[in-house]
């Protein structure tokens, strides 16, 4: 049997977790924490670190709860397209139900950066559309690696990673 690790290169990827309602199977922290052990166990992730959390004011509709945030750094060897359906899964495991764009949910996990590469596919946008815009994004990556390059921009040199307009960090790790 062959290791996909030996067989395709590790990439460093980021990830944006996050989540404002609470079900039978947790509140927004605990899915959180138990999607970074999902990543932590699976075969073709290495090297896992979370950010801190962070609550967060809703981006989209006011008339939901506050979000709980956090981005993991992982190693992988799944493609970018295995990485989204790996995140996908994890919100399945949530019981993630989309009700509105920008809405409430238990667990949204997005793939913010794969490696240095640029995807653009039907279902896939990497690096991710709005990470530059969003705060809570922008200074949880900065908390795990503040040298990160983005699109040509040191991520420290982006405004919003100075900005702490709605964002509070909750504590040091989620996992």
């Amino acid at each position: 049997m062959v290791n996909l690790s030996e067989s395709r290169a590790l990439k460093t990827c980021y990830l944006g977790l996050g989540g404002n309602l609470s079900n039978e199977l947790g509140t927004p922290s605990e899915h959180i924490a138990k999607a970074i052990a999902s990543l932590s166990a699976h075969p073709q992730i290495e090297q896992v670190r979370a950010s801190s959390l962070y609550a967060s004011k809703p981006m989209g509709p006011q008339d939901q709860p506050d979000f709980i945030n956090a981005v993991v750094e992982l190693q992988t060897s799944l493609s970018a397209q295995q990485l989204l359906e790996v995140c996908q899964h994890l919100e399945q495991q949530a019981q993630r139900v989309r009700l509105r764009r920008w809405g409430e949910r238990s667990l949204d996990v997005d793939v913010l950066l794969y490696g240095d590469e640029n995807v653009s596919t039907r279902t896939l946008t990497v690096p991710h559309p709005g990470i530059k815009l969003r705060n809570f994004v922008l200074i949880p990556l900065a908390e795990l690696n503040a040298k990160l390059v983005i699109q040509g921009e040191l991520i420290t040199d982006l405004a919003p990673t100075n900005d702490w307009t709605g964002l509070t960090r909750l504590d040091d790790n989620p996992s």
